[in-house]
């Protein structure tokens, strides 16, 4: 199939006009898109996929660290709810039934918001669980949940785990989230246990200071930025400024719906609207390039290519593309394609391809028919007779 459009974005720093893409298998189709951009499919650098329940957990007030949330956010009115489909027993087994559930509809999150790549903060689990999903569930890293929990939720200890990376992975934790002094302290164990690293993803990093900050830029670890999570957990984030400043490898991440964004999208548009100084080219790259780095992606894999087997396509709302992207909602998605598969837009592309129905949902959003790849109706049954009741994600088109 021959599909145009008047702009891509192959790039942050290569958008072209007139373009012309070959997708798919059907040789003599031809589809002109007047009104659209295309860009590489997103990278969300941080989510906890089981752990996307809603609405958001704690008691409304902002905390001096998160390890004290940890302990409200059990006995939230949400966890006690989700308690009611699934117990979280602390063995992290992602591929028993209900858990899986959860990890699903947290997978169509992703991809209602145009994410291709998402890496999920959990314990390494069986091979399988990352072969089976639709989009790239990064299956190559490893990871500790804290300095100060440790693994609590399970894997090696946080140097074992380092050591597991033999530097060709990323090593993913959770760092300085809070104000107080014992995650103050956070930075400087890392720091002396030699785990401040090329290949060291820290989450948040909302106390690091200036000079901590430029030890990073100087060390090549990357840091993941989850303004909206940071705000209320803690009411502060971290120094973005001095990091974008100094040269920190910044990538973005929406952390769970208990204390995080919507999705994505949202994600980017609460930049927008708190840090507006930041440039929605810089965000771009955050959820692109910046990300392919800290993830140790395949070069290329946040870009867009001429024979095309992941595509974004959004509906054009602003004259520049890289706004165009960070104010974009999942109803401004006309075609999302990941590994040659439509996964989501307009049901009028769908046609276009040799697939099976039955493979697909279709419903209304905002007057226009859409589809989907699965079937994220089947998971919401299934927590709706746990339930007693009809739950709603805000991830989720209404329909679910």
């Amino acid at each position: 199939m021959k599909l145009y459009l008047p702009t891509a974005v192959f790039s942050s720093d290569d958008v072209r006009n007139n373009v012309e893409f070959t997708i798919g298998t059907k040789t003599d189709c031809e589809i002109n898109l007047v009104n659209s951009v295309a860009y590489p499919p997103l990278i969300n650098c941080h989510d906890h996929l089981v752990g996307n329940w809603y609405p958001k957990a704690g008691k409304g007030n902002h905390y001096i660290n998160s390890h004290i949330w940890v302990k409200d956010m059990k006995e939230s009115e949400s966890v006690r709810e989700r308690n009611k489909f699934w117990v979280n027993d602390g063995k992290f087994d992602l591929l028993l039934e209900k858990p899986l559930t959860l990890v699903w509809l947290s997978v169509y999150k992703n991809i209602f918001s145009g994410v291709g790549v998402v890496q999920d903060h959990a314990p390494i689990q069986h091979p399988s669980y990352y072969e089976r999903f639709p989009i790239n569930v990064l299956k190559n890293y490893r990871q500790c949940h804290s300095i100060t929990l440790g693994n609590w939720w399970g894997g090696e200890d946080m140097l074992k785990e380092m050591e597991l990376t033999e530097g060709k992975m990323p090593y993913i934790i959770h760092l300085g989230e809070g104000l107080d002094a014992e995650t103050r302290a956070e930075f400087s164990i890392l720091e002396k246990s030699d785990l401040l690293c090329e290949n060291t993803l820290i989450i948040h990093g909302i106390s690091l200071s200036d000079k901590e900050i430029e030890k990073c830029a100087e060390t090549g670890t990357s840091i993941n930025w989850c303004p909206s999570s940071n705000y209320f957990l803690i009411g502060k984030t971290i120094n973005i400024d001095k990091c974008i400043e100094s040269g920190v490898n910044i990538v973005l991440g929406t952390d769970s719906t208990l204390t995080g964004s919507v999705n994505l999208f949202a994600e980017m548009r609460f930049i927008v609207e708190n840090f507006p100084h930041i440039s929605c080219k810089q965000i771009y790259k955050m959820v692109s390039a910046n990300a392919e780095k800290a993830l140790y992606l395949d070069k290329g894999s946040s870009t867009l290519h001429d024979n095309e087997e992941n595509i974004l396509i959004l509906r054009r709302k602003e004259s520049d593309e890289f706004k165009n992207l960070v104010m974009a909602d999942m109803d401004d998605i006309e075609l999302f394609i990941f590994r040659s598969i439509p996964l989501f837009g307009n049901y009028s592309l769908l046609e276009n391809f040799d697939l099976n129905p039955g493979d697909y949902s279709f419903f209304e959003m905002k007057g226009t028919k859409k589809f989907i790849f699965g079937h994220p109706e089947i998971y919401m049954e299934k927590i709706n007779k746990s339930l007693g009741y009809k739950k709603s994600f805000p991830y989720l088109p209404c329909s679910f």
